[in-house]
């Protein structure tokens, strides 16, 4: 049984609805688990208890120890690990809010995407007290604290932490499925590479990634993107590797050869990946939403790539399309289906 560990969520949507709450239901029960929500979220959550459905198994847990404030959850505390997977637009100004509760604060493990979390929360936090992870699961919200378990594959943790070892214990126990890394940087990455395809182009064109794999040419500008984002990892001295579920190194094979060949292989893993869903940067813009992670994905490798002088202009124009559309300069509509008007832009 893995030693016992006092965790403490930053939300309980679904990052942190399903790690948490299958820490809760681990044989044993032997992990304590603190959620952070808004006052009126908590008190809802509070009142029903958690919800979740795993492999189609409906899971309920009462009377989960959910708080409508830090300053509160800490009361309760001492914590050993917070798990962090805000969008990176919010990871600034959560720190901010934190700022007061630096000290009483434990490590963080980050499970957020793109590359540039760790490095804010080292910034605010202390390097000791940030871990590198990432989540390849699929996780759908049904609402505060009730999420829907689509796909498992798992999450990653870096290595090298005196607690990496003893959570990715507690996690397996939760049949959480995590695997340990030495190397942080290239996991981050690697996971980037996933969220980087179809991601803007889907939000752009309003089309979703089965429709940009059947077009050659826009599948074509997705391989010019990643051969980008390549490049920059390379300079970086860092590795593709895979993740929980998801071989990643794949694509590095893949970007290497002629479009042609692998667009049928990528539509196939996109299939088994992502099935009609869109992706998160269509949601948001489609939702109304006034911030993209995109300028942390695909703005990541364009600022990279500029320290080492490596173009990117695939990764220039997508980002700073979606983030005019995002803005309100530009008509969200502009591109919505139009294939060609896109294709001119590169």
């Amino acid at each position: 049984m893995a030693n016992k560990l006092r965790w403490l969520m930053f939300g309980a949507g679904a990052i942190g609805t399903y790690v948490g709450g299958s820490l809760l239901l681990a044989p044993g029960k032997n992990q304590d688990v603190v959620f952070v929500e808004r006052p009126a979220v908590a008190e809802e959550i509070r009142s029903r208890g958690l919800k979740l459905n795993l492999s189609g198994v409906e899971k309920h847990i009462p009377n989960p120890a959910v708080y409508g404030s830090v300053a509160e959850a800490l009361q309760t505390g001492p914590f050993d690990i917070a798990v962090f997977a805000l969008k990176s637009f919010d990871t600034a100004p959560a720190l901010e809010g934190y700022r007061p509760y630096f000290d009483q604060l434990p490590p963080f493990l980050c499970l957020s995407n793109g590359v540039d979390n760790e490095v804010t929360l080292a910034a605010a936090l202390g390097k000791q007290k940030v871990i590198a992870g990432t989540i390849t699961a699929a996780v759908g919200r049904r609402g505060a604290g009730d999420i829907n378990l689509e796909r498992k594959r798992g999450l990653g943790v870096a290595s090298g932490h005196p607690l990496s070892e003893q959570i990715v214990a507690a996690m397996n126990e939760a049949d959480l499925n995590v695997r340990l890394y030495k190397d942080g940087p290239s996991m981050k990455w690697s996971k980037m590479l996933t969220n980087l395809t179809t991601n803007a182009s889907s939000a752009i064109l309003d089309l979703p990634p089965s429709a940009i794999y059947a077009n050659l040419s826009l599948y074509e500008i997705e391989v010019r993107m990643l051969r980008e984002a390549l490049a920059v990892m390379k300079a970086l001295k860092l590795e593709v590797v895979s993740l929980p579920g998801v071989p990643v190194q794949l694509i590095g094979i893949a970007a290497a050869l002629p479009a042609a060949i692998t667009r049928p292989l990528f539509a196939q893993q996109a299939g088994k990946g992502r099935g009609n869903k869109m992706p998160s940067f269509h949601i948001d813009l489609h939702a109304g939403r006034t911030q993209s992670e995109v300028d942390y994905l695909n703005g990541a490798v364009v600022r990279f790539g500029k320290q080492f002088g490596i173009p990117t202009p695939v990764n220039q124009i997508l980002n700073d399309t979606l983030l005019k559309m995002t803005s309100g300069e530009m008509d969200r509509k502009k591109y919505a289906g139009k294939i060609t008007e896109f294709t001119n832009l590169f």
